[in-house]
């Protein structure tokens, strides 16, 4: 796998839109908002892993080729960036029995005797293992090519970080986990949806040297095989400073085995090991029960939707969450500073009504979207007229050859210039200065 040269983000904007949130299902059907959701799309086929880092730390995240940023001053259930530096996790006793429970069940009692015997540790590693909990090694205790052998094991547990290509042992696989998690029906299940959620990424694999090490970048999919079976698998997206989480499935078969804690610890292993250092686990959505768990891994950090800060997730920090729709602690500085109560009412603050005064014409940098830049913004960060286009496949510099470009608002998203201008304002400095805009 050679390391290419960096790719030009070739990015089509899909839009601001409403729409029914998933995170609600637990909710009284008939207390549910049908667009109750807000959030920007784009589409992107050539996506560099530097690119990408920056915008998921400006509060994007992907779905195969589609990528989305949620306007959290509109959404029924906020969703919160978080990252946990791997090195600094501090495991909780569930995670670490969670772990030991499955490396005891793979080898075996007769294996540890036997083990044991053949292979007897030092008063000093003894002592080690008794008094503190080596994360590294704990992850890897089970691993067939890690173990010291004779004697074989009761199992044969493989880890494999493999390409994100889409193979009938892994569709089965998706199928049997959706079907028995998240109740999808089968008939919803096709081997194109499959591709399309967890196998059509648009970043680029490719490999770097850092710190005397290969790192591996691009999309994955890490494959765990019991005996030669493929029993589960994380999607991850493999970024200069982080290992991202994007799905986990496993099959219906080991749901005692606690598998969520497995594959959590194992990722962050995955960012101290390789050289990743922060382990992003998608979105928090506080709002949603079933989604706190992520917290239980500390230290986490949350990202600031207005100012792109880190700022640890304590218990002041669940306390305002617990409190308020939307959390801001720049924010809160500012109105603490102030005096003030809180800040004026947003404009359209419904999710749907929002979206639809956008689909009359409104430009979203009216909205005041948390962390999108503002107009003034704009024109101290982005070279709006350098930016390129591609239309039917030819590349056309704005400032040169688009007629009326100077004529055009930013404000005005019947205009060129404000659908580009839009665009710029969500994807941040970083990207827009790099991208190609693809019009569709």
């Amino acid at each position: 796998m050679q390391t290419p040269a960096k790719a030009v983000p070739f990015l089509t904007p899909v839009g601001y839109q409403s729409g029914p949130c998933g995170y609600c299902k637990e909710k009284n059907s008939s207390q549910r908002t049908p667009n109750s959701r807000a959030q920007y799309y784009a589409r992107s086929k050539i996506l560099d892993v530097d690119q990408y880092q920056s915008l998921i730390d400006r509060g994007w995240r992907r779905s195969g080729s589609l990528l989305y940023k949620p306007d959290l001053h509109r959404t029924c259930c906020p969703h919160y960036t978080i990252r946990l530096p791997g090195a600094l996790l501090q495991t909780t006793r569930d995670q670490r029995q969670a772990l030991h429970r499955w490396n005891k069940f793979v080898t075996g009692e007769i294996f540890l005797k036997e083990n044991a015997k053949l292979h007897p540790k030092s008063k000093e590693e003894k002592a080690r293992q008794r008094n503190q909990f080596d994360l590294l090694d704990a992850i890897h205790a089970s691993e067939y090519d890690r173990l010291l052998r004779p004697p074989e094991p009761a199992h044969k547990f493989e880890v494999s970080l493999e390409p994100d290509d889409f193979t009938l042992e892994k569709y089965n696989l998706y199928v049997d986990y959706q079907m028995n998690v998240h109740h999808d029906k089968r008939s919803s299940l096709s081997p194109q949806q499959f591709r399309n959620f967890l196998c059509s990424s648009p970043l680029r694999r490719s490999i770097r040297q850092v710190d005397g090490r290969t790192q591996k970048l691009g999309s994955f999919h890490q494959c765990y095989r019991l005996d030669g079976r493929l029993i589960a698998m994380s999607v991850l997206d493999l970024l200069p400073h982080s290992v991202s989480g994007v799905y986990f499935v496993y099959h219906n078969d080991f749901e005692k085995w606690s598998f969520g804690k497995l594959s959590a610890l194992r990722e962050a292993a995955l960012a101290v090991e390789g050289g990743y250092q922060y382990y992003y686990m998608g979105y928090y959505i506080h709002s949603c029960v079933k989604m706190r768990y992520k917290g239980d891994y500390k230290p986490q950090y949350v990202l600031d939707p207005e100012t792109y800060s880190w700022n640890l997730f304590d218990d002041e920090l669940r306390e305002l969450l617990n409190s308020k729709p939307y959390v801001s602690l720049s924010r809160e500085g500012r109105i603490s500073e102030s005096g003030t109560s809180d800040f004026e009412e947003i404009k359209y603050p419904s999710a749907e009504d929002a979206a639809t005064a956008v689909y009359g014409g409104l430009s979203t940098l009216l909205l005041e979207v948390p962390g999108v830049l503002t107009v003034e913004q704009m024109s101290r960060e982005i070279d709006l007229d350098s930016i390129y286009l591609t239309i039917d496949g030819k590349d056309v510099n704005l400032m040169e050859n688009l007629i009326k470009w100077e004529e055009g608002s930013i404000l005005d998203t019947h205009t060129l210039k404000g659908l580009v201008g839009e665009f710029a304002a969500w994807v941040g400095p970083e990207v827009a200065n790099e991208m190609i805009v693809k019009l569709r």
